[in-house]
């Protein structure tokens, strides 16, 4: 039986008992996520309790649309390194370095697209979504900012996602250690002097930092790879199969956000003390839902290694392994906002501001009470994408979009702030609804194609 851990520090997920080895690759990558939403937190943290609610509020408010355009930024360079743990699997080195020479070229070429294009419409969306007049402009300067980092979060996301496909979850965790460390410490220098901008600008030069030292570790650390000249040739096929693993996982995030953008226009519409609560209780949200993210993570890249490698029959058992973990922690989680979820409220506002500490704590309490549905989109749909069958993925944000829109739409202003706390759980549940089926259908896909 072959070693995990190989020599050069990347490891091998095809050998080994499925549950040893989900918890030692997901635990760096939780660890990572949970430094990447800390520095995340800290803008909203410090912009809260220094510039007052109404900054806290124009952060807020452009949640959905950064979710929205830098998600399917992450999703794309997500989608590159599939085809490179796939190689990895197989151990077909010539197309593991084609593939990773061409998701450098592809991700400088989205890169510059993107940016030029949400700069240029970033404001328009705002007044769409019915941002207040009172912050609409601190809410414009922060996310132009952030949009122009672009090419930093191309750069940081596709290098951690070729180190992840390699089995490397544990350098890229060192580095979101250091860049986290270093947006607090921008943060506490820039805010109070330059306002929401001071934010946006630390969190950005965090990420590039982060990016850079990426690189040049990933350089450093595979030279056993010996890249040459007729490597870095531009690919069509390579890029195209890049193209059809990363834009339908980048449309998933872009399409569930839509969904969030329906809802928060409606949120909008609440006044600022609503938007604030529900700009709190997401970053909350987000971060205490890390451990779902690290395990969906973990999924890509094992069910990528395993069926490239032909080992249908340990994906199953790594499945359920899996999501015995996410049911485990969704009830832990549960229970802990249940009892401290006014007092967590308290980090971003201070305690004079009741009105918005309860709004946060019943949006946490809606959201958290379906946090098992959660676990169950993150683990099979990101373990779908790792077999290669992205399109169903995007269906599955279709489901989200539909529901986050329906109540954005329909419910939230016909029956208030009850459907605000419970619009993701009705997104959560319907994409279940069509995962289970989809990932069934796909295992009955493998099979029958390994048996021909």
């Amino acid at each position: 039986m072959s070693k995990p851990y190989n020599k050069n520090g990347s490891k091998d997920l095809t050998t080994g008992n499925p549950m040893r080895l989900i918890l030692g690759f997901g635990l760096p990558l939780l660890f990572g996520l949970l430094f990447q939403q800390l520095y995340n937190m800290v803008d909203s943290i410090i912009v809260g309790q220094v510039l007052g609610v109404n900054s806290l509020a124009a952060v807020g408010s452009t949640g959905s649309i950064n979710f929205m355009i830098l998600g399917f930024c992450i999703g794309v360079c997500n989608g590159f390194a599939i085809p490179v743990a796939q190689s990895f699997g197989a151990k077909d080195m010539k197309s593991l370095k084609r593939y990773i020479a061409n998701s450098v070229w592809m991700s400088v070429l989205f890169s510059v697209i993107i940016t030029i294009l949400v700069g240029f419409l970033a404001k328009h969306i705002l007044i769409w979504m019915k941002t207040p007049d009172s912050i609409i402009d601190e809410a414009y300067i922060y996310i132009f900012i952030v949009f122009m980092g672009i090419p930093a979060t191309f750069l940081y996301n596709m290098t951690s996602g070729i180190l992840r496909s390699l089995g490397d979850s544990v350098m890229p965790l060192v580095f979101l250690v250091f860049s986290s460390l270093l947006n607090i410490v921008l943060d506490l220098v820039l805010i109070k002097p330059m306002g929401v901008a001071g934010a946006a600008i630390a969190t950005i030069t965090a990420q590039a930092i982060s990016g850079i030292v990426s690189l040049i570790y990933m350089i450093r650390k595979y030279q056993h790879l010996s890249f040459e000249k007729e490597d870095w040739k531009f690919s069509l096929t390579h890029s195209l199969r890049l193209c059809g693993m990363g834009v339908p996982m980048g449309l998933q995030y872009s399409i569930t956000a839509i969904g969030s953008v329906l809802l928060q226009t409606s949120v909008n519409a609440m006044g600022e003390t609503i938007v604030a609560a529900v700009a709190a209780g997401t970053k909350i949200t987000i971060f205490l839902c890390c451990p779902l993210d690290a395990m969906g993570s973990t999924m890509a890249t094992y069910g990528g290694q395993n069926v490239g490698a032909g080992r249908l029959d340990r994906i199953h058992q790594g499945l359920k392994d899996c999501l015995k973990l996410g049911i485990g922690y969704s009830l832990i989680a549960f229970a802990l906002l249940a009892i401290f979820g006014k007092n967590i409220a308290l980090i971003f506002v201070d305690a004079q501001e009741t009105e918005i500490i309860r709004y946060t704590y019943l949006f946490l309490l809606g959201n958290s009470a379906f946090y098992v549905a959660l676990a169950f989109v993150n683990i099979v749909r990101f373990m779908i994408q790792g077999l290669g069958y992205s399109t169903f993925a995007i269906l599955a944000g279709v489901c989200e979009m539909f529901a986050r829109g329906i109540a954005g739409v329909f419910l939230v202003p016909n029956f208030g702030f009850l459907f605000v706390a419970l619009a993701s759980p009705f997104a959560w549940i319907c994409a279940d609804a069509f995962l289970i089926p989809a990932y069934l259908q796909v295992m009955n896909r493998l099979k029958r194609k390994q048996a021909t």
